[in-house]
């Protein structure tokens, strides 16, 4: 056990960043022998000693995320002191400084209240993007040595991860880590479908690894001869991502297109150096897509430009498809070196603050309240991004399946709230509009517009939805409920019946169902006499008419129903037959009075012979 200890103990303090002075290390080597004291009697259950553990979440921190703060990989070796041995919070502050005392209270555990603990975490990241760095840690090594705990556990920790703690590496860019998490997690919820896509991964990769292979030589022979310094491999995908696509398209393994894609990578500097060019990074990429498109057949409409409108996560690139010698369509990727570390670290390598800015608000939304979380979560961090674009060229990050409402809601909330319609790419859409990447999106408002019901089923993020449902909880409750057979309007004869919990329901007094419900239940009928017309409150009806046809005939139904008595028309339905003219009107109206004097107006008109009236 000592040996353990020891090797990993050297093997963490010949990693750390060559930046950090003597004092630096000094304090990692007091965070390390705090760390070693509190977690001696304690051990993993591989049996491996505890300390182990801290040490490579440390090693991660440094590693893998790439971090040279002195009091991240502290807080790293310390992360489960508070939680799991006597030792507390004041001891850590007072040995170690008030940074390194936030960073191990924001990834403790207050309890078993997992809902809890997710605040708690998104309202730490909110301050600082450490935590998450530091926590992605801690559960990536979990993970990694997950098959030690009993199936049970196994699955809370996986699923935990596969809910949570993935889709939060994506929304910070941390692509690898994500990918990871996310493969570890399905391997142990889904083994057997894991082993069974791996297993058929395997089998492709020998059925075509000659043939792509032989490609890509081909490929790279081609680039060769006017650029030097080009990398070139196959990438293969994993089995959670396969997975996925079966699930979200309903096919099989067999009909996933593009399981693999041959990758070209390159160093600027060394591809200028060796062929003495100047050139930049997206040159040198557009320079070797443009050699491979003269040599063979491009698929048509597969050229994605990554690097022009990179992914919400910073992924740069340039995809496209080629038709091989073999008939076969194959898949490239092109980027440098840089773009490529980016995608792979977006919050690492680029400035923190602008990912926490991407986060910020929708963190702040989500760590408020325990109702919303999981849904929230469900809503805002699961779902792959879009980036879609103001007229006036602003990026607006959405989840993918996004429609114009969330694009409204995210840009402002009243322009949500009385969002009419929007002009996608210069055309007239509606609210309700799917977005796609590289959308150009300008809202039209009208005052007269509300958020309704059938808004919350064409909407995807969290911000939207959560507002949607506010507005409408704030609305005012309805003081009746209205035989949906009947369909009772203000000005009728009216009769009502009281339930057990207090609700009264409203019928006409024609009604089947009231005559019913007075036979086998007179004791419920009470008196309703303030049913009355409201300004906001409209009851959709339906009026069928039969004219004989004439010039202008329907442009004065029109003006009769919108002008003359400033109805909304909803819908018109029209045809001519035998000079018989038919047609089907769908309006609002606020009372039946108002029904029968448009109805009676319409009768008037020249030609009109038979009005029918239907209710909704």
């Amino acid at each position: 056990m000592e040996e353990i200890i020891s090797s990993a103990h050297d093997e963490l303090m010949r990693s750390l960043p060559e930046s950090l002075g003597p004092e630096e290390r000094d304090k990692v080597e007091r965070a390390y022998a705090l760390a070693e004291l509190a977690h001696r009697p304690q051990r993993r259950k591989d049996g491996e000693p505890y300390i182990v553990h801290p040490i490579r979440v440390a090693l991660v921190v440094i590693r893998e995320m790439m971090q040279t703060d002195v009091n991240i990989i502290c807080a790293a070796l310390l992360h489960d002191v508070v939680e799991d041995t006597p030792h507390s919070l004041d001891e850590i502050r007072d040995q170690f400084g008030e940074d390194v005392a936030f960073l191990v209270e924001a990834v403790t555990k207050r309890n078993n209240d997992q809902v809890d603990n997710y605040q708690h975490i998104l309202g730490s990241v909110q301050e600082d993007v450490r935590v998450l760095i530091l926590k992605l840690s801690d559960r990536l090594h979990n993970m990694r040595t997950l098959r030690a705990m009993k199936p049970e556990k196994q699955w809370k920790i996986a699923s935990e991860t596969q809910f949570f703690f993935a889709p939060l590496a994506g929304r910070l860019g941390l692509y690898s880590v994500k990918s990871e998490l996310e493969n570890l997690a399905f391997s142990f919820l889904n083994p057997e479908e894991n082993n069974f896509i791996t297993h058929l991964l395997n089998e492709d990769k020998v059925r075509t690894q000659g043939a792509v292979d032989a490609f890509m030589a081909q490929a790279s022979e081609f680039v060769g001869r006017m650029m030097d310094g080009i990398k070139w491999d196959v990438r293969y995908r994993k089995p959670y991502s396969i997975w996925r696509e079966m699930q979200e398209k309903d096919i099989d393994f067999f009909h996933v297109p593009f399981k693999h894609y041959i990758r070209a990578c390159f160093n600027r500097d060394e591809v200028c150096s060796r062929t003495g060019m100047i050139a930049s990074e997206e040159d040198i990429v557009l320079k070797i897509y443009s050699i491979l498109s003269q040599q063979y057949s491009e698929q048509t409409g597969s050229f994605v430009n990554y690097m022009a409108q990179p992914k919400a996560n910073g992924y740069r690139s340039v995809h496209f498809r080629l038709l091989n010698p073999y008939g076969q369509i194959e898949e490239f990727h092109v980027s440098s070196d840089n773009m490529r570390k980016q995608s792979y670290y977006g919050c690492v390598v680029e400035r923190k603050e602008q990912w926490l800015q991407r986060l910020t608000d929708v963190l702040r939304e989500l760590s408020k309240e325990s109702e919303g979380i999981m849904p929230g979560i469900q809503h805002s961090l699961f779902n792959e991004d879009i980036v879609v674009f103001t007229p006036q060229g602003k990026p607006i990050t959405l989840p993918k399946g996004a429609t114009v409402l969330d694009f409204a809601y995210e840009v402002h909330t009243d322009i949500g709230d009385q969002a009419q319609y929007a002009i996608v790419n210069g055309q007239k859409v509606s609210v309700k509009t799917v977005l796609h990447r590289g959308d150009c999106v300008y809202v039209v408002k009208a005052d007269h517009v509300h958020p309704r019901l059938d808004w919350l089923d064409a909407t995807v993020s969290y911000k939207a939805r959560k507002r949607i449902s506010s507005y409408l909880r704030d609305l005012p409750k309805p003081r009746y409920r209205l035989c949906p057979l009947c369909h009772p309007m203000p000005g009728e004869e009216i009769i009502g019946f009281k339930d057990t919990s207090g609700q009264v329901s409203l019928h006409t007094r024609n009604c089947n169902e009231a005559l019913s419900i007075a036979s086998a239940q007179g004791n419920t009928i009470v008196s309703v006499k303030d049913f009355e017309t409201e300004p906001n409150v409209l009851y959709p009806v339906g009026i069928l008419i039969t004219a004989v046809d004439r010039y202008h005939l329907l442009r004065d139904i029109i003006h009769c129903i919108v002008e003359d008595h400033k109805l909304p028309l909803t819908s018109i339905t029209m045809g001519v037959k035998d000079e018989l003219f038919t047609c089907d009107i769908r309006i609002s109206v606020h009372s039946v009075a108002e029904l029968n004097e448009t109805v009676l107006s319409l009768a008037g008109l020249e030609g009109v012979d038979q009005i029918k009236k239907e209710r909704f």
